[in-house]
Protein backbone atom coordinates (compact mmCIF):
# COMPACT_ATOMS: atom_id res chain seq x y z
CA UNK A 1 0.00 0.00 0.00
CA UNK A 2 1.44 3.85 -1.31
CA UNK A 3 1.32 6.65 1.61
CA UNK A 4 1.82 9.86 0.24
CA UNK A 5 4.30 8.09 -2.59
CA UNK A 6 5.71 5.68 -0.32
CA UNK A 7 4.85 1.89 0.52
CA UNK A 8 3.51 1.29 4.25
CA UNK A 9 6.48 -0.29 4.92
CA UNK A 10 8.67 2.43 4.09
CA UNK A 11 6.29 5.35 6.36
CA UNK A 12 7.02 2.91 9.01
CA UNK A 13 10.47 2.56 9.03
CA UNK A 14 10.77 6.61 8.69
CA UNK A 15 8.51 6.82 11.77
CA UNK A 16 9.75 3.86 13.58
CA UNK A 17 13.69 5.25 13.35
CA UNK A 18 15.43 5.45 16.55
CA UNK A 19 18.57 6.89 17.21
CA UNK A 20 22.08 5.05 18.25
CA UNK A 21 24.24 5.78 20.66
CA UNK A 22 26.91 5.72 17.45
CA UNK A 23 24.80 7.59 15.12
CA UNK A 24 25.46 11.24 14.04
CA UNK A 25 22.94 13.17 13.57
CA UNK A 26 22.08 16.69 11.53
CA UNK A 27 20.13 19.36 11.27
CA UNK A 28 17.57 19.80 8.94
CA UNK A 29 16.48 22.90 8.99
CA UNK A 30 20.18 24.20 7.94
CA UNK A 31 20.41 26.41 4.96
CA UNK A 32 24.26 26.09 4.07
CA UNK A 33 24.92 29.25 1.80
CA UNK A 34 23.64 28.40 -2.16
CA UNK A 35 21.54 26.43 -0.68
CA UNK A 36 17.26 26.73 -1.30
CA UNK A 37 14.68 25.82 0.76
CA UNK A 38 13.22 22.78 0.02
CA UNK A 39 9.52 20.71 0.76
CA UNK A 40 9.00 18.56 3.53
CA UNK A 41 9.57 15.01 1.88
CA UNK A 42 6.41 14.16 4.31
CA UNK A 43 4.48 17.13 2.98
CA UNK A 44 0.45 16.32 3.34
CA UNK A 45 0.80 12.92 5.47
CA UNK A 46 -1.74 13.32 8.79
CA UNK A 47 0.54 12.32 11.23
CA UNK A 48 -0.67 10.66 14.19
CA UNK A 49 -0.66 12.58 17.73
CA UNK A 50 2.50 11.95 19.48
CA UNK A 51 1.95 12.14 23.28
CA UNK A 52 3.76 14.98 25.05
CA UNK A 53 7.30 13.47 27.20
CA UNK A 54 10.02 16.39 28.94
CA UNK A 55 12.96 17.08 26.83
CA UNK A 56 15.37 14.61 27.02
CA UNK A 57 17.80 12.62 24.96
CA UNK A 58 18.17 14.09 21.25
CA UNK A 59 15.13 16.76 21.88
CA UNK A 60 17.20 17.99 25.00
CA UNK A 61 20.27 18.01 22.94
CA UNK A 62 18.96 19.94 19.86
CA UNK A 63 17.19 23.13 22.52
CA UNK A 64 21.37 22.83 23.62
CA UNK A 65 22.19 23.54 20.49
CA UNK A 66 19.73 25.98 19.44
CA UNK A 67 20.94 28.10 22.61
CA UNK A 68 24.61 27.68 21.65
CA UNK A 69 23.26 28.95 18.11
CA UNK A 70 21.91 31.90 19.66
CA UNK A 71 24.73 32.72 21.96
CA UNK A 72 26.78 32.19 18.39
CA UNK A 73 25.24 34.91 16.69
CA UNK A 74 25.24 37.35 19.74
CA UNK A 75 29.28 37.05 19.63
CA UNK A 76 29.07 37.56 16.38
CA UNK A 77 27.06 40.79 16.29
CA UNK A 78 29.25 41.91 18.85
CA UNK A 79 31.93 42.20 16.26
CA UNK A 80 30.45 44.69 14.03
CA UNK A 81 32.25 48.52 14.38
CA UNK A 82 30.51 50.44 12.13
CA UNK A 83 31.19 51.50 9.40
CA UNK A 84 33.82 48.42 9.24
CA UNK A 85 32.99 45.03 9.43
CA UNK A 86 34.87 41.91 10.65
CA UNK A 87 34.54 38.92 8.38
CA UNK A 88 35.24 35.61 9.02
CA UNK A 89 37.83 34.95 5.78
CA UNK A 90 36.20 31.76 5.42
CA UNK A 91 33.64 33.56 3.37
CA UNK A 92 35.48 34.60 0.87
CA UNK A 93 37.89 31.11 0.20
CA UNK A 94 35.30 29.18 -2.07
CA UNK A 95 34.73 31.73 -4.86
CA UNK A 96 32.41 34.17 -2.98
CA UNK A 97 29.99 34.34 -0.42
CA UNK A 98 27.64 31.89 -2.31
CA UNK A 99 29.43 28.66 -2.39
CA UNK A 100 31.94 29.78 1.03
CA UNK A 101 31.61 27.16 3.96
CA UNK A 102 31.92 28.69 7.29
CA UNK A 103 34.20 27.33 9.46
CA UNK A 104 33.86 27.91 13.47
CA UNK A 105 37.72 28.04 14.35
CA UNK A 106 38.64 30.78 11.95
CA UNK A 107 38.99 33.95 13.97
CA UNK A 108 37.31 37.51 12.31
CA UNK A 109 40.62 38.40 10.52
CA UNK A 110 39.56 39.97 7.80
CA UNK A 111 37.91 43.79 8.15
CA UNK A 112 35.89 45.22 5.26
CA UNK A 113 34.74 48.88 4.81
CA UNK A 114 30.66 48.96 3.78
CA UNK A 115 29.00 51.84 1.67
CA UNK A 116 26.23 52.60 -0.07
CA UNK A 117 27.46 51.27 -3.34
CA UNK A 118 30.66 49.11 -2.51
CA UNK A 119 32.57 46.84 -0.32
CA UNK A 120 36.11 47.63 0.26
CA UNK A 121 38.88 46.09 2.47
CA UNK A 122 40.40 47.54 4.73
CA UNK A 123 43.96 47.34 5.11
CA UNK A 124 45.80 46.57 8.25
CA UNK A 125 49.33 46.95 9.32
CA UNK A 126 51.48 43.70 9.31
CA UNK A 127 52.15 42.17 12.60
CA UNK A 128 55.98 41.48 13.32
CA UNK A 129 56.85 38.47 14.42
CA UNK A 130 56.72 38.08 18.22
CA UNK A 131 60.44 36.32 19.02
CA UNK A 132 60.46 33.13 20.64
CA UNK A 133 60.95 33.42 23.83
CA UNK A 134 63.46 31.77 26.14
CA UNK A 135 62.44 28.09 27.41
CA UNK A 136 63.47 29.27 31.31
CA UNK A 137 62.65 32.38 32.94
CA UNK A 138 65.35 35.24 32.98
CA UNK A 139 67.30 35.79 35.86
CA UNK A 140 66.61 39.00 37.74
CA UNK A 141 69.92 40.61 38.35
CA UNK A 142 69.39 42.49 41.52
CA UNK A 143 72.25 42.50 44.09
CA UNK A 144 71.98 40.42 46.84
CA UNK A 145 71.42 40.83 50.84
CA UNK A 146 75.29 40.96 52.41
CA UNK A 147 75.64 41.14 55.75
CA UNK A 148 78.24 43.54 56.22
CA UNK A 149 80.84 42.50 59.00
CA UNK A 150 83.88 44.62 60.48
CA UNK A 151 86.45 41.53 60.50
CA UNK A 152 89.81 41.25 62.02
CA UNK A 153 91.94 38.90 59.78
CA UNK A 154 94.58 37.00 62.12
CA UNK A 155 98.03 35.99 61.31
CA UNK A 156 98.88 35.06 57.56
CA UNK A 157 96.84 33.48 54.16
CA UNK A 158 98.98 30.52 55.11
CA UNK A 159 98.99 30.43 59.14
CA UNK A 160 96.00 32.09 60.67
CA UNK A 161 92.44 32.74 61.37
CA UNK A 162 89.51 34.96 60.90
CA UNK A 163 87.07 36.73 63.42
CA UNK A 164 83.88 38.15 62.23
CA UNK A 165 83.93 37.53 58.42
CA UNK A 166 81.45 38.75 55.90
CA UNK A 167 79.79 35.97 53.56
CA UNK A 168 79.61 36.14 49.90
CA UNK A 169 76.10 35.68 48.86
CA UNK A 170 75.90 32.22 46.66
CA UNK A 171 75.12 34.10 43.07
CA UNK A 172 74.90 37.40 42.44
CA UNK A 173 74.19 39.79 39.39
CA UNK A 174 77.91 38.99 38.26
CA UNK A 175 79.07 35.98 39.40
CA UNK A 176 78.19 32.69 40.57
CA UNK A 177 80.27 30.11 43.22
CA UNK A 178 81.80 26.91 41.98
CA UNK A 179 83.56 24.23 44.70
CA UNK A 180 86.49 23.24 44.01
CA UNK A 181 86.06 19.88 45.62
CA UNK A 182 82.89 18.57 43.99
CA UNK A 183 83.65 20.42 40.85
CA UNK A 184 79.81 21.76 40.66
CA UNK A 185 78.28 25.47 41.45
CA UNK A 186 77.26 26.77 43.67
CA UNK A 187 80.08 26.28 46.73
CA UNK A 188 79.24 25.84 49.84
CA UNK A 189 78.15 28.62 52.01
CA UNK A 190 80.51 27.80 54.45
CA UNK A 191 83.55 28.29 52.44
CA UNK A 192 82.73 32.16 51.25
CA UNK A 193 83.68 34.24 54.22
CA UNK A 194 86.07 36.54 53.99
CA UNK A 195 87.44 40.15 55.55
CA UNK A 196 85.17 43.12 54.54
CA UNK A 197 87.64 44.54 52.25
CA UNK A 198 88.00 41.35 50.52
CA UNK A 199 84.20 41.04 49.41
CA UNK A 200 83.67 44.46 48.93
CA UNK A 201 86.52 44.06 46.21
CA UNK A 202 84.95 41.09 44.76
CA UNK A 203 81.21 43.05 44.65
CA UNK A 204 83.06 45.98 43.23
CA UNK A 205 85.52 44.34 40.48
CA UNK A 206 83.04 41.55 39.09
CA UNK A 207 80.30 44.51 38.93
CA UNK A 208 82.80 47.20 36.77
CA UNK A 209 83.54 44.28 35.09
CA UNK A 210 80.06 42.86 33.42
CA UNK A 211 78.95 46.18 32.80
CA UNK A 212 81.88 46.87 30.75
CA UNK A 213 81.48 43.79 29.06
CA UNK A 214 77.88 43.23 29.28
CA UNK A 215 77.91 40.21 26.93
CA UNK A 216 80.23 38.53 29.21
CA UNK A 217 79.31 35.77 31.33
CA UNK A 218 78.85 36.13 35.33
CA UNK A 219 82.08 34.93 36.81
CA UNK A 220 83.00 32.54 38.47
CA UNK A 221 83.84 32.66 42.14
CA UNK A 222 85.62 29.79 44.28
CA UNK A 223 86.89 29.78 48.00
CA UNK A 224 87.80 32.30 50.14
CA UNK A 225 87.91 31.15 53.88
CA UNK A 226 86.24 29.34 56.12
CA UNK A 227 84.03 31.08 58.45
CA UNK A 228 86.53 31.20 61.35
CA UNK A 229 89.32 31.26 59.18
CA UNK A 230 91.69 28.31 60.03
CA UNK A 231 93.03 25.13 57.25
CA UNK A 232 90.99 24.38 54.08
CA UNK A 233 91.27 20.90 52.34
CA UNK A 234 93.17 21.72 48.68
CA UNK A 235 94.63 25.10 50.05
CA UNK A 236 97.78 25.92 51.71
CA UNK A 237 96.57 29.44 52.42
CA UNK A 238 92.69 31.06 52.27
CA UNK A 239 93.21 30.82 56.04
CA UNK A 240 92.30 34.26 57.15
CA UNK A 241 89.68 35.64 54.86
CA UNK A 242 92.46 37.81 52.51
CA UNK A 243 92.82 35.44 49.66
CA UNK A 244 89.71 34.36 46.99
CA UNK A 245 90.04 32.29 44.09
CA UNK A 246 88.40 33.90 40.65
CA UNK A 247 88.14 31.57 37.79
CA UNK A 248 89.20 32.53 34.13
CA UNK A 249 86.20 33.20 32.12
CA UNK A 250 85.75 30.39 28.89
CA UNK A 251 85.48 31.21 25.39
CA UNK A 252 82.37 28.93 25.32
CA UNK A 253 80.68 31.44 27.64
CA UNK A 254 79.83 27.95 29.89
CA UNK A 255 80.08 28.76 33.94
CA UNK A 256 82.33 26.01 34.28
CA UNK A 257 85.91 25.99 35.35
CA UNK A 258 88.16 26.03 32.16
CA UNK A 259 90.17 22.66 31.67
CA UNK A 260 92.71 24.03 29.72
CA UNK A 261 94.65 27.25 28.69
CA UNK A 262 93.26 27.08 25.36
CA UNK A 263 89.55 27.28 26.84
CA UNK A 264 90.10 30.36 28.47
CA UNK A 265 89.09 33.55 27.10
CA UNK A 266 92.52 35.72 27.67
CA UNK A 267 91.00 38.80 26.72
CA UNK A 268 88.14 38.88 29.37
CA UNK A 269 90.53 37.30 31.94
CA UNK A 270 93.28 39.81 31.67
CA UNK A 271 90.61 42.67 32.25
CA UNK A 272 89.60 40.94 35.67
CA UNK A 273 93.19 40.75 36.23
CA UNK A 274 93.95 44.69 35.47
CA UNK A 275 90.81 45.43 37.61
CA UNK A 276 91.47 43.28 40.50
CA UNK A 277 94.84 44.58 40.43
CA UNK A 278 93.38 48.63 40.55
CA UNK A 279 91.14 47.44 43.53
CA UNK A 280 93.88 47.08 45.75
CA UNK A 281 95.02 43.71 45.47
CA UNK A 282 98.60 43.06 46.73
CA UNK A 283 99.68 39.49 44.61
CA UNK A 284 97.93 37.82 42.05
CA UNK A 285 98.77 34.19 41.11
CA UNK A 286 98.34 32.81 37.27
CA UNK A 287 99.08 29.60 35.69
CA UNK A 288 102.11 29.39 33.27
CA UNK A 289 100.38 29.13 30.37
CA UNK A 290 97.67 31.61 30.63
CA UNK A 291 99.62 34.08 29.27
CA UNK A 292 98.37 36.58 31.55
CA UNK A 293 100.76 39.78 32.05
CA UNK A 294 101.10 42.28 35.21
CA UNK A 295 103.53 43.92 37.20
CA UNK A 296 106.15 41.27 38.24
CA UNK A 297 105.87 41.75 41.58
CA UNK A 298 102.02 41.40 41.94
CA UNK A 299 101.22 38.96 39.02
CA UNK A 300 103.32 35.84 39.61
CA UNK A 301 103.41 32.74 37.51
CA UNK A 302 102.54 29.89 39.87
CA UNK A 303 101.82 25.79 39.67
CA UNK A 304 98.34 24.19 39.73
CA UNK A 305 96.69 27.86 38.58
CA UNK A 306 95.93 27.10 35.19
CA UNK A 307 91.93 27.02 35.40
CA UNK A 308 91.78 30.02 38.32
CA UNK A 309 93.38 33.50 39.34
CA UNK A 310 94.42 33.43 43.28
CA UNK A 311 93.53 37.23 44.12
CA UNK A 312 95.04 37.49 47.30
CA UNK A 313 94.25 41.30 49.14
CA UNK A 314 97.24 42.69 51.91
CA UNK A 315 96.04 42.99 55.59
CA UNK A 316 94.63 46.64 56.32
CA UNK A 317 97.75 48.75 56.16
CA UNK A 318 100.51 46.80 55.54
CA UNK A 319 100.08 47.13 51.53
CA UNK A 320 104.31 46.78 51.20
CA UNK A 321 104.22 43.72 53.17
CA UNK A 322 105.18 40.25 51.53
CA UNK A 323 101.98 38.29 50.13
CA UNK A 324 103.65 35.64 48.86
CA UNK A 325 103.49 31.78 50.97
Amino acid sequence: MLVGGQSKSSANAVFSMGWRREELWFDADVLWFGERTRAPALAGIALPPLPSFPPAGLAASRLRREAWKRRRRARAAALVVLPTVLVPPALFRGGGVAEARVVAEDPPSLMFRFTDETVEPVPTAPVAPTPEQPRAAARVETAPRIDWRNATSVGVPWGGSLIDGTQLPLEGPSWMTWNPVTDSDPNEPGRLFGNERTIRAIVSVLGAYRAANPRAPRVLVGDISWRDGGRMEAHVSHQNGLDVDIYYPRLDGALREPRSPEAIDRRLAQDLLDRFLAAGAGIVFVGYRTGLRGPQRAVVPYPQHENHMHVRFPPAGETDRELRP
